[in-house]
């Protein structure tokens, strides 16, 4: 929302802002009897490294290579015998 009086291109500065919505939040007041109720910024959540769940694919893969390995062992084991 422009602010009254203010050209386009020029850029709002954080006091100009804060005085801009004081203004706002008086005349609420005035006009509807209102009553303003700020709130603080919220800390954002602190993030969790991301780790990728195996989906079907990923599991069907993994079984192959036991598999395979398994067999690898087996003829290890027949060829010592």
């Amino acid at each position: 929302m422009p602010i009254p009086g203010q050209e386009r291109n020029r850029s709002v500065t954080k006091d100009e802002l804060r005085a801009e919505l004081e203004r706002q939040a008086q005349r609420y007041k005035e006009v509807y009897g209102g009553e303003v109720i700020t709130y603080a910024a919220q800390p954002d959540p602190e993030r969790k490294p991301w780790r990728k769940r195996a989906n079907l694919l990923d599991k069907a893969f993994d079984a192959e290579l036991e598999r395979i390995e398994r067999e690898r062992l087996k003829k290890l084991e027949e060829q010592t015998e």
